[in-house]
């Protein structure tokens, strides 16, 4: 099958493309909040009649949480699995948003045109970006180059707890030759990137109880334990002066980065100073000693994600409050345990209580990093059609997000796993105003029709 007219299809039909991701981008599909159930389901509803107006076996797959979406569409060897998710993160703080985070637009930016609005980059645009590619396929051929499977996910931005049952209750029927994901990035404006691993995760919400109410603190102050102290005295020695993470046992299957991986990213000429610039900061705070891209793509972390107690409202309170809480997240690489991490964080807490405090704690989800082997075919047959498209070549890069089902798909279903994204660093995802470039969604589109060619021609 020819490539040039499925290319000049892509082109031609950008706008139609564009209003066919508004359409999905204007459904709440928050999976956090239960109050959006119903949109997750519409969402799901809109992808299956979707994948059928191209010619895919689709359908709605109930599951505990959210639906899965599965299609399939017959054809010949290779099988294709493709991955994306339809759920997004909650839009708070509401006020911080120009618009409606679900009333997606265009807008012209110093930096040309984009799609702005919740879910745009993370992951509805970047998942569109793979339909489009077959739907002009389809279009212009009449047919797709290869057997491909869509499995679009409810869950992701909530832990995924529907997605391992799932995949293993359905084993026979996701298994392909090798998966695609679409929810990572490009190395710069103008160099795609295939990410080759990416990092762990592993969530701990705890909350420190001291006193059985709320108490003024002029007539408790300074007698009855005050939680925050507690909680603040924890959060503080969770890192040590040289940055390093104190949890006992942390650093166990951290490996150290190779000479050789270290010298393919020096060639990308990371600059440290725009990266942080950007978001107004100078100075890296991690490990000292560490390169910068270094500790985003291959190193572990500690952080505070979420921190409250007492009255936090307008005004002031003297209030010595009851409770005080926090969210925790790490960031794992190499072989790091997040089952074993958690009991020796949760261990490590309980040992710095008072006497007069006790502790409760809530996961909220744990994965092993994923080291995705450049061996098989495709790897090179995706870097060859992504360099063709971009002004620079493909780069092997690492991830400093986590992306579980990479590894769920080695570990359940045996199958590499290939990255390959299309947002950008000041994209903002899971921020007010996030966006996607409206040329990383019609490139993003025409690459992975390059990479379909590739890959079956």
């Amino acid at each position: 099958m020819t490539l040039d007219p499925v290319l000049a299809r892509i082109d031609a039909d950008l706008p139609q493309a564009t209003e066919r991701l508004f359409e999905l981008l204007r459904i709440p599909s928050i999976s956090t909040d239960p109050a959006f159930k119903a949109d997750c389901d519409r969402a799901a509803d809109w992808l299956v009649a979707d994948l059928k107006s191209i010619g895919f076996d689709a359908s709605k797959r109930p599951t505990p949480g959210h639906p899965m979406v599965v299609g399939h569409s017959s054809g010949d060897a290779p099988h294709l699995l493709f991955y994306g998710h339809y759920d997004v993160q909650p839009v708070d703080p509401l006020e911080l948003w120009d618009n409606d985070p679900f009333d997606p637009r265009i807008e012209e930016t110093p930096k040309g045109k984009v799609i702005r609005g919740r879910g745009a980059a993370d992951d509805k645009g970047q998942l569109m970006t793979f339909v489009e590619a077959c739907r002009a396929w389809k279009a212009v051929h009449g047919t797709l180059p290869a057997n491909i499977s869509m499995f679009f996910e409810g869950e992701e931005e909530s832990g995924s707890p529907s997605l391992t049952p799932f995949m293993e209750e359905n084993r026979a029927e996701l298994t392909a030759d090798i998966a695609l994901i679409s929810d990572t990035s490009l190395f710069d404006e103008n160099t795609p990137a295939i990410m080759t691993q990416l990092r762990g995760l592993l969530g701990e919400e705890l909350t420190i109880t001291g006193p059985s109410r709320d108490l003024h603190s002029g007539m408790y102050g300074g007698v009855a334990m005050n939680p925050a102290r507690v909680l603040a005295r924890i959060i503080a020695a969770l890192h040590d002066d040289e940055g390093r993470i104190t949890v006992p046992g942390f650093y166990e299957g951290v490996p150290e980065l190779s000479n050789e991986l270290a010298a393919a990213w020096d060639d990308l000429k990371f600059d440290h100073e725009s990266f942080l610039g950007e978001v107004g900061l100078s100075e890296p705070a991690g490990e000292k000693g560490r390169r910068p891209l270094e500790m985003i793509w291959s190193r572990p972390t500690c952080e505070v994600n979420g921190i409250w107690s007492g009255y936090t409202g307008d005004g002031f309170k003297t209030v010595l409050p009851s409770k005080a809480s926090a969210k925790i997240s790490f960031r794992l690489v190499g072989t790091q345990d997040p089952h074993e991490i958690r009991k020796a964080f949760r261990k490590m807490v309980q040992d710095m209580l008072p006497a007069d405090c006790s502790v409760s704690f809530k996961d909220h989800g744990a994965s092993k990093a994923s080291v995705m082997t450049t061996t098989h075919p495709a790897f090179a047959q995706a870097r060859k059609a992504l360099s063709d498209e971009w002004p620079n070549a493909a780069a092997f890069t690492g991830g400093g997000g986590s992306i579980p089902i990479a590894g769920h798909f080695k570990e359940i279903l045996d199958m590499d796993t290939m990255l390959i994204g299309f947002g950008k660093d000041d994209d903002g995802l899971h921020s007010p105003n996030e966006k996607f470039d409206l040329s990383s969604f019609h490139k993003g589109i025409r690459s992975w029709a390059r990479i379909l060619h590739a890959m079956t021609s």
